[in-house]
């Protein structure tokens, strides 16, 4: 029977709250390649809530270290609009000063791995999420306009860099549709831990919503179907309901009945919790946004042969080698560019723009 951990929390003593989730799901962690991934939708402030609190990727960055992990990374690929900008985003929410030395921009080395035939055949995650021994999940308790919640299973999909994740939401079509291709991107590389952020959590129009709502709580579990079914009853639904975490459990990953789950700690309903408009559908039948996602997957690196001096850095740093020299300027193979930016960011001369 899986377990989720319901603890009292405030983000001035999380280090406590830490403690008692690794006493309750241990893990061997001495000579192993540690990777901490929190939930970095875009580069905000962290009063906004919008992202995991640096007080909770500290504690849990202490933590390990004082396991002796071989190797302890820190980083996540920001959301739709935000690739390539992962630096930035780590600085203004105050990621970057709780990471303490440990975060890596994950967003420029990838690796291509095999997918899902109905959508693509393959896609390129970030090398050291997929080199881990040891994967940390660390969602925060929000709202979502297309899957209603974002949990564990959710704050996966940041393991893809670039333009990837707005491609998927195009190519899924329907709401429904992109709940399985949320779950195909978790069973990529399924966390080991995951350790929730709801002491102050988001409802309404999530991921980035303004509306608020102290909880007091940090939430863990060893199993994300358990953690999201657990945050489902808490906002008020049936777990049940939900075609992600239906799709998880018809793919072996768990399970969302509360008779198999071991509640420790008190589970209580968030009355009056607001839930996003139309049930999850808003964003995906948006044709504003739907329009803006199809501009942003389909955007390519040019280069400006007055300005480009063939030095072939953006060649060499591109992370899936979806670049080439010919005639002395970069060329892109366009089926397998992921849109990252890196080339544009890396270029010492500004010679690349995106078009």
């Amino acid at each position: 029977m899986n377990k989720v951990l319901i603890e009292p929390a405030g983000y001035d003593r999380m280090r406590p709250v830490v403690d008692r989730v690794f006493d309750i799901f241990p893990l061997l962690l001495a000579e192993k390649k540690v990777f901490i991934k929190p939930n970095v939708l875009r580069a905000s402030e962290a009063r906004e809530g919008i992202v995991t609190h640096p007080a909770l990727l500290q504690a849990v960055v202490e933590k390990v270290k004082t396991m002796n992990p071989a190797q302890l990374l820190v980083g996540d690929n920001p959301g739709l609009f935000n690739y390539g900008a992962n630096e930035e985003s780590f600085w203004k929410t105050g990621l970057m000063e709780a990471a303490q030395g440990c975060y890596s921009n994950i967003g420029n080395d990838a690796v291509r791995v095999a997918f899902h035939p109905e959508y693509m055949s393959s896609v390129s995650i970030s090398r050291a999420i997929h080199e881990a021994d040891i994967v940390i999940s660390l969602p925060k308790f929000k709202t979502h306009g297309l899957t209603v919640l974002t949990g564990g299973i959710k704050n996966s999909y940041g393991i893809l860099p670039g333009a990837q994740k707005a491609l998927l939401h195009r190519l899924a079509g329907s709401p429904e549709r992109f709940h399985e291709l949320v779950v195909a991107v978790f069973k990529l590389r399924v966390p080991d831990l995951f350790i929730l952020d709801a002491v102050v959590g988001m409802e309404g129009n999530g991921p980035a919503s303004q509306d608020l709502r102290d909880i007091g709580l940090v939430l863990a579990a060893d199993n994300a179907v358990a953690l999201d079914a657990v945050m489902a009853v808490m906002m008020g639904l049936d777990p049940g309901r939900l075609r992600f975490l239906q799709k998880a459990r018809e793919d072996g990953l768990g399970d969302f009945d509360l008779e198999k789950i071991e509640i420790l700690g008190q589970l209580k309903l968030l009355p009056d919790f607001k839930l996003p408009p139309l049930g999850g559908s808003a964003i995906q039948s948006n044709a504003a946004v739907q329009e803006i996602i199809a501009e942003r997957t389909l955007l390519r690196p040019l280069a400006d042969p007055a300005a480009c001096t063939a030095c072939g850095t953006c060649v060499e740093q591109c992370p899936v080698n979806a670049l080439a020299m010919n005639d002395a300027l970069p060329e892109v193979d366009a089926d397998s560019c992921i849109t990252c930016f890196c080339c544009q960011e890396i270029c010492p001369e500004q010679a690349i723009a995106l078009a």
